[in-house]
């Protein structure tokens, strides 16, 4: 098993809002906090993507960003400007696409949207994933996003037979891609999955765990499975993942649980066996205090 594409096929992500976004001379343009997955490309210029309290990010042709909307961020061409707010200037133009500044000096476009979810788990994201994430052009794989971005961009402008599937396909690898990118990157501050898995001892719980979701796994267990302390091991994987070993288990056999429910194609009975529950009545009390209602509430709600 592997636990990073568990969570992106539980996910299963699609892209929508395609928007274009030029800027001329100075300008800038606020995102206010939503919990959305932004994706944005510079298709020509540079621009700076200011975040509170962080160092700004400079971002030059053919670079790609993926950003959570935990906080809000600015892109702007001078960090010293007041921008303009992005919901504003949509309603008031009735328009994704955007004109910014004045003149014809230092222009920027800029092309992106936002990652939808057809999923309860969109939290599972949020807790595990780095709120931003910055492709560089030069990075040595970067070709392979702008890629399956363009090809994209093609099927949604000239569907054919088959693009439902396959549009659906191509943003799971851009997302995938995109990700896969930033694991070079890490380094000893960085937290969330993909850190995770770059942890030699981490990684292998992580593995174990998704690999058998159903076994009663203990930090000891585990701990032991990776070759270090039980306090060392705990302490470590907290730190990385903001969870306990044993609270992450629970809450991927939640999401697991809920995803099994929206389907729809197995009982309560047969889930509860499957994350891990001895009985429907103790995955019922478990499902109820993590989730908020009961297993068979949620199912009817998802139907």
């Amino acid at each position: 098993m592997d636990p990073f594409l568990d969570v992106v096929q539980l996910l299963r992500p699609r892209a929508t809002l395609w928007s274009k976004i030029e800027g001329f001379g100075r300008w800038g343009l606020a995102f206010r906090k939503r919990d959305d997955l932004l994706f944005c490309r510079v298709e020509r210029g540079e621009c700076h993507l200011l975040r509170p309290q962080l160092a700004p990010v400079l971002l030059r042709p053919d670079d790609f960003v993926l950003i959570h909307t935990s906080t809000p961020f600015v892109l702007t061409s001078d960090p010293t400007m007041e921008p303009e707010d992005s919901e504003e200037l949509v309603a008031a133009a009735k328009s994704v696409s955007l004109q910014l500044g004045e003149g014809a000096e230092s222009p920027v476009t800029l092309r992106g949207g936002r990652f939808v979810f057809d999923t309860a788990n969109e939290s599972l994201l949020w807790e595990l994933l780095p709120s931003l994430l910055h492709v560089a052009a030069d990075d040595t794989s970067s070709w392979r996003v702008r890629s399956l971005l363009k090809l994209n961009e093609m099927e949604t402008l000239q569907p054919g037979p088959g693009s439902e599937f396959l549009i659906a396909r191509l943003m799971e690898l851009i997302l995938v891609e995109m990700l896969r990118r930033e694991t070079p990157k890490a380094d000893d501050r960085s937290t969330g999955l993909i850190a995770g898995l770059l942890d030699p001892a981490i990684a292998s719980a992580l593995l174990a765990m998704h690999g058998e979701i159903a076994r009663e796994w203990s930090v000891a267990e585990l701990a032991r499975l990776c070759g270090v302390s039980r306090s060392g091991f705990a302490t470590r994987f907290k730190g990385v993942l903001g969870v306990g070993p044993i609270e992450y288990l629970m809450h991927w056999r939640m999401a697991v649980a809920k995803d099994e429910l929206r389907r729809g194609t197995r009982s309560i009975s047969e889930i509860a066996l499957a994350v891990g529950f001895q009985s429907p009545s103790a995955f019922s009390t478990s499902f109820t205090r993590a989730v908020g209602c009961s297993p068979k509430r949620f199912a009817g709600k998802a139907a």
